[in-house]
């Protein structure tokens, strides 16, 4: 659920948050998958220097995200210890969960939103004029409608299908949304063994939303959440679909597999009491041939990719 202030920062007049390059601070962990989809967005668009980012710990206390990378252990823009100050300054005396990727307003400190649905679609278009030259059109006006309805049916069955799977207080709830989850890849599978990306030929933010769940699958959700009917590496298609876009410039160069098995298997000590994070799974198949190629279509449309990361 969205922060209860939560707003849209937009270009057109339609929010009191308007986009400025520099304003505003996006607060993420690498661990987190919805984070996963504004890193990649922010990088293939190429809004870097517009929005700088600030990485919270993938391990955290009771007071949740903190800023312990950093030196002294806060942040040097904001200058906070913890993600939850700039929450408090939105909403003097919250409780409430505190959530990444959020959006803090620099110059007062406070969260504007973290909402992960809304958030990447502005960044892909209220922010446009800020785009990098030849930065790939992530949300086209004509598949817009189409790209909406697949991304509310992976929410249910995928993206938070998989927490669904591993929280779940009930064999009856653990089992219906197992079904769900594999039902759903099983189309997947299907839909993508004739196309090279979820809407054809070229990336659209479906495809980001997809991937930044399934590269977590094996290292992660598999054996932690009980998502086990089998791992992504043993379905065929699913699986040179996610190398493919691993390989691509702007999604494997924002993974961090290291962060995502230390969060997952260190801080959720409800299904891991004894916080044992695991040496697998080998990561270097990520880089084997895909052979999607094959396929045709073009990564970026009629944009370029992303200059190489730094």
């Amino acid at each position: 659920m969205p922060f209860p202030p939560s707003a849209r920062i937009t270009s057109d007049g339609t929010s009191p948050w308007p986009v400025e390059p520099g304003r505003y601070r996006l607060v993420v962990n690498r661990a987190c998958p919805f984070s996963g989809r504004v890193l990649v967005v922010r990088r293939l668009v190429g809004l870097e220097a517009a929005l700088p980012v600030a990485v919270t710990d993938p391990l955290h206390d009771d007071r949740g995200w903190r800023f312990t990378l950093d030196p002294e252990g806060h942040d040097p823009v904001l200058g906070i210890r913890y993600l939850a100050e700039a929450y408090e300054a939105a909403a003097p005396g919250y409780d409430g969960g505190v959530s990444v990727p959020a959006v803090v307003d620099v110059p007062g400190g406070r969260v504007v939103t973290n909402d992960h649905d809304t958030l990447t679609r502005d960044l892909a278009t209220q922010w446009r004029h800020l785009h990098r030259p030849g930065a790939p059109d992530l949300y086209p006006a004509e598949l817009r409608a189409d790209i909406d309805a697949l991304n509310s049916e992976l929410a249910d069955d995928v993206f938070f299908g998989v927490y669904t799977c591993g929280f779940a207080k009930t064999q009856e709830e653990y089992s219906a949304a197992f079904r769900r989850l594999f039902d759903r890849l099983d189309v997947l599978e299907e839909r993508l063994r004739t196309r090279r990306y979820l809407h054809g030929d070229t990336i659209t933010e479906s495809d980001i939303r997809l991937f930044t769940t399934l590269v977590r699958f094996d290292a992660a959700y598999h054996g932690l959440f009980r998502c086990n009917r089998n791992k992504l590496t043993e379905m065929p298609v699913l699986w040179a679909y996610m190398r493919d876009l691993f390989q691509t410039p702007g999604f494997g160069d924002t993974v961090h597999f290291a962060d995502i098995k230390l969060h997952y298997h260190a801080v959720l000590t409800e299904l891991n009491p004894r916080g044992i994070v695991p040496e697998g799974p080998d990561l270097s198949v990520w880089h084997t041939p895909h052979n999607r190629e094959r396929l045709g279509g073009r990564p970026f449309g009629d944009g370029t990719p992303p200059p190489a990361a730094t």
